[in-house]
């Protein structure tokens, strides 16, 4: 079969990091990162267009400078719960800790959203970016960075023995015989691991795809060794076409050494497309959008979040970036690191450095309906990725993109024209996962 584009939706409700002018939009309802029916719409859209999952992010910790979005959002299984009762087709994805969750009570949650949706649940695994959740959780402090992947490693590997506690056919509800449960397809875990010790069995059977997509967004060294060991699913940071290409090739590479097939790991990179009739609208209006959001105190607090949510503010903007790389390890470890070594190299203030996080760099993805295309079929070909992880900033400029660059991808064979199956795992093109417990070998393919 000829390889597809897989879309995914990110919706920005109030706007997130990067977004700081977004809720001032007048387009855009104040209360929308609450609104569950804003979430519904956007769904139905997104899945009326064929959309292969609609995605939402998480954390767990905020201050007064956080974004917009994130001051004041709802919890993610819980609003996705509410929009699998509003559609049929679209995948569920939303992120969740390991670091600051237990492995039965989050695998009995995504296995009730996969129950709820008939399959459609995937889990972006998180370690948490936010050091200041630790004292959410009543730790003083966050868990560093080998401890954080070790963990979520573990976590992962406890979640899928627990998806797997029963077999398929473990409830014959045979009322003649009074057998619901036949006991020898019921299997406890009894896991005891470096980080967990969990019992099972769990109390949920196995969902029409076997299990949730797994989904990750590794971009160090731990977080792409975890990626190939696990995901299904990857939210890649993008970037140039090179450093994409890059990216695709190492996480590839990586999944194979693991023996596993590199087609069974899908590659998400970032993209805020930006569509208008003309080339020159579409850029007059990316510009626009780089000046709604440019606020130099919030980007100054961006900044603040590589380093476990550090205050800035309070040295000398025009001085030297001060020495903080200690307060990388429990941060945004891969990120921080850049920023300081430029700054090492090139001398840099803190404020150029703050405003260097939000500097205008144009997207690729920008112009009209059919350049706009060209650009993704271009990426596509050049082994970039195999799906965009699609953020608008307004229901208007999603309908841009869907009534303007979906049917010329459709008509060139990189999309598709129809759902091919009702589960995330069928349309994304993954295997079932095999019942570890099965006695006979069982269809790994959907």
């Amino acid at each position: 079969m000829p390889r597809t584009i897989h879309l995914a939706l990110h919706p920005y409700g109030v706007g997130g990091p990067g977004q700081h002018g977004l809720w001032k939009d007048p387009r855009v309802a104040k209360n929308s990162s609450i609104d569950i029916n804003y979430y519904i719409r956007l769904a139905q859209a997104a899945e009326h267009a064929l959309f292969d999952a609609l995605f939402i992010v998480d954390s767990q910790f905020i201050n007064a400078t956080y974004p917009a979005h994130y001051l004041n959002r709802l919890e993610p299984l819980t609003l996705l719960s509410a929009v699998a009762t509003h559609t049929k087709h679209i995948g569920l994805v939303g992120t969740a800790s390991s670091t600051y969750n237990s492995p039965f009570n989050l695998a009995r949650r995504f296995a009730s959203l996969d129950h709820i949706s008939g399959g459609r649940a995937g889990w972006n695994v998180v370690t948490s970016f936010d050091t200041g959740t630790s004292k959410n959780y009543g730790l003083d402090e966050h868990l560093d960075y080998t401890t954080r992947y070790g963990r979520a490693l573990e976590f992962v590997q406890v979640a899928r023995g627990l998806w797997d506690s029963y077999e398929d056919d473990a409830f014959p509800a045979d009322v003649e015989r009074g057998v619901f449960l036949d006991p020898t397809k019921l299997h406890e875990l009894d896991h005891e691991g470096e980080h967990f010790k969990v019992a099972g069995p769990l109390n949920l059977s196995r969902s029409p795809q076997g299990q949730p997509v797994i989904f990750q967004a590794g971009v160090s060294e731990e977080g792409r060794d975890l990626a190939a060991q696990v995901a299904e699913g990857i939210y890649a940071p993008g970037g140039s076409l090179q450093q994409a290409q890059e990216y695709y090739a190492d996480i590839k590479k990586r999944t194979a050494s693991y023996g596993r097939d590199p087609g069974h790991i899908k590659i998400f990179i970032h993209g805020g497309p930006v569509v208008a009739a003309t080339d020159e609208a579409a850029r007059r209006r990316e510009r626009e959008i780089f000046e709604e959001d440019n606020d130099f105190d919030r980007n100054l607090a961006l900044l603040g979040r590589s380093f476990g949510a550090y205050d800035f503010s309070a040295h000398d903007l025009d001085a030297p970036f001060p020495d903080v790389a200690h307060l990388a390890e429990k941060g945004g470890r891969t990120g921080a690191a850049k920023l300081i070594e430029r700054a090492r190299t090139e001398n840099l203030t803190l404020r150029q450095v703050a405003e260097s996080i939000n500097q205008f760099r144009q997207s690729p993805f920008v112009g009209n309906p059919r350049t706009v295309a060209d650009t993704i079929e271009q990426w596509f070909d050049a082994g970039t990725f195999d799906g965009i992880n699609l953020a608008f900033r307004t229901e208007e400029e999603i309908n841009l993109f869907v009534d303007g660059v979906v049917p010329i991808l459709q008509k060139r064979g990189l999309f598709r024209t129809e759902y091919a199956a009702d589960t995330l795992r069928g349309n994304l093109g993954l295997p079932i996962p095999a019942n570890r417990h099965a006695r006979e070998p069982q269809l790994v393919s959907d």
